[in-house]
């Protein structure tokens, strides 16, 4: 029946977009070749050649190299570590360890899509409010080079007790996501999430960070400038002009194939470039050696030895840095970058999943991928990362440019990014990238941050003054509100101590203040669906006709078999369920995604409901 119905929606719709015949035989050679460009080559499921795997691997890491790294970076200078590279060094080693680490949970006993975990910037504007407080503030002589001795107690005391105190915030905070997730809550939550609510949220965390960036930026601006526009070059101008690259295969032997590198790799390469272009400057002597002279710190000399003291292999493991400590005003702020992680990482399951040729996802994959994520951050506080863990939207991207949805491929990223995490060498020569390059790269990285939060409003109707109103006075309000706190520390005082600091890091959140304006006003001011952007009908669960192609949201090891026989899953909102007298009529897996994927070639939209 199933098939009846499939087919007869793809002849109806053959039938309807019939041309004169003059011009079918053109129509039909238009849309083949349009169905052999929209064509995954290999769904999510399956099992590409390993040679691919490695390759495509390789690529994903790369993608998600540059804000993965740029997380420590940040953080380096709210912990007084701005001048101990090798400690950095340490932090990115952890960072890809336990980003590795849980893009397996989550590929595996997650939402099962074949989708990337790593760092957030969602907990960075948070973190950093929480560590601007004047109990955190880093000691003057910290900030000065010539005065730090990294190997001092003293010094290591200074960083380790901010990171303990952040690292077991974060763990604390990351029981909200867990509960919520593994609770089917998020389910409930997101009917009052809308795009008004995302936008604000998204938007200011890019705004947060200009100061960061800008500051970086300002060591040298025309080494800045240079990787910025090399970095614009190479993804936007050059990013469809192909490579020949030398490829071989059972039919074509030896041959020449194209291969976008512009587009792959645009920031590895701006980076690159502008980190060989300062070698060049540094060896030569152009660039100032004298440090109190501008400019000095785009020398590739100027970190020391940190190549050479590091290690070869480094092994994170929790409490590395000491027991974890927890700041009750630190939990409130960052629970705020913890409900913008989970708005997040539902749409890039759903865009994961269009992507790829797969059903949408139902309720039980959502509420387990947001209940691992929450484990993914409880891991990532334990570690000492400084930092979360959520879906990676970039590398979402690369599954619609390479049209391989394959989750073996992400699974394999995920045990490349372990691997950088153990080679200590590797995290020790990336912080050597000079301060201008990093800076020119924030200046990108973080203007698509702001623009991707503002393309939230797309679904909504810019047109009213409703939306208007609501997405201006959020963002007005959230640049407004924590200036004014900042300049004016004293302001807050309610005569408790911990509620001042609390108050004081959500009022001092952009982020926070903007997503719970919008989050008010968008729920209390009436409006009709199409002005808040949200769909006709709310998320529901797959229908069975379709179980074969939603096999692939069970969990592994025939753990959801085991599971079917107790009548009592049911009621467990992350376990798929399936009623027994279902089994046996649904088709192949793959041959329904395939066919699900055919019919989106054709513009036709498969609802599996």
């Amino acid at each position: 029946a199933a098939q009846d119905k499939v087919s007869l929606r793809l002849q109806n719709y053959v039938s309807s977009c019939r041309e004169p015949e003059g011009q079918e035989q053109k129509s039909h050679d238009i849309s083949s070749a349009s169905e052999d460009r929209n064509q995954l080559t290999y769904l999510v499921t399956d099992a590409p050649p390993w040679y691919l795997c490695i390759f495509l691997a390789i690529q994903h890491c790369l993608t998600a190299f540059g804000a993965t790294i740029s997380i420590p970076l940040i953080l380096s200078e709210g912990l007084c570590l701005q001048h101990d590279s090798l400690t950095q060094s340490h932090l990115i080693n952890s960072i890809f360890f336990v980003s590795g680490l849980c893009t397996l949970l989550q590929v595996t006993f997650g939402v099962r899509l074949p989708i990337l975990q790593g760092g957030t910037f969602s907990l960075l504007t948070p973190t950093m409010a929480m560590l601007s407080m004047p109990q955190w503030e880093c000691p003057a002589w910290t900030r000065n080079a010539s005065l730090v001795d990294t190997s001092l107690l003293v010094f290591k005391e200074e960083w380790q007790i901010r990171l303990r105190n952040l690292q077991g915030s974060i763990m604390v905070a990351s029981l909200l996501q867990i509960v919520v997730g593994f609770s089917g809550v998020i389910g409930f939550l997101m009917r009052f999430i809308g795009p008004l609510t995302i936008a604000p949220t998204i938007t200011l965390i890019g705004l947060s960070l200009f100061e960061s960036s800008a500051a970086k930026a300002g060591t040298h601006w025309g080494i800045s400038a240079m990787t910025t526009l090399l970095i614009i070059l190479f993804s936007q101008y050059l990013r469809l002009i192909p490579v020949p690259v030398p490829a071989y295969n059972k039919i074509k032997k030896l041959h020449t194939s194209k291969f976008y590198i512009f587009q792959r790799f645009s920031i590895l390469l701006g980076i690159v470039v502008s980190w060989l272009f300062c070698y060049i400057l540094t060896v030569s002597d152009v660039l100032p050696s004298n440090p109190a002279h501008y400019g000095h710190l785009a020398r590739t000399d100027v970190k020391g030895n940190v190549i050479s003291d590091a290690s070869w292999f480094t092994f994170p493991y929790p409490g590395q840095w000491g027991v974890p400590a927890v700041s009750l005003a630190g939990v409130f702020g960052l629970m705020s970058g913890i409900f913008c992680t989970m708005a997040e990482s539902v749409g890039d399951y759903y865009a994961c999943a269009k992507l790829s040729g797969a059903p949408p996802p139902p309720r039980h994959a959502i509420n387990r991928g947001i209940g691992v994520q929450g484990l993914g951050s409880l891991l990532a506080g334990a570690f000492g990362t400084g930092n979360g863990t959520t879906s990676f939207s970039e590398n979402v991207a690369v599954l619609g440019i390479t049209k391989v949805s394959s989750r073996r491929v992400i699974l394999l990223s995920g045990v490349f990014m372990i691997l950088i995490g153990i080679f200590g060498k590797i995290s020790a020569v990336i912080t050597t990238i000079p301060d201008p390059v990093v800076g020119g790269m924030f200046m990108v990285m973080f203007g698509v941050i702001t623009a991707t939060g503002i393309s939230n409003l797309q679904s909504t109707d810019m047109n009213s003054s409703r939306t208007i109103f609501i997405f201006g006075f959020s963002m007005f309000s959230a640049l407004s509100i924590p200036n004014w706190i900042v300049k004016n520390p004293g302001s807050l005082h309610t005569g408790v101590k911990e509620v001042d600091h609390v108050l004081h890091i959500l009022l001092t959140t952009n982020m926070f203040v903007g997503g719970f304006l919008g989050f008010i006003l968008d729920n209390t001011i009436p409006g009709t669906k199409r002005e808040r952007g949200l769909p006709d009908r709310e998320h529901e669960d797959v229908s069975d006709k379709f179980s074969a192609s939603l096999e692939l949201y069970d969990l592994p090891f025939g753990i959801t078999s085991f599971l079917s026989s107790q009548s009592w899953v049911r009621y467990v909102p992350f376990c798929p369920w399936r009623d027994r007298d279902t089994d046996g009529r649904t088709e192949d897996n793959n041959v329904m995604l395939r066919r699900g994927s055919e019919l989106s070639s054709h513009g036709e939209i498969v609802e599996m409901r």
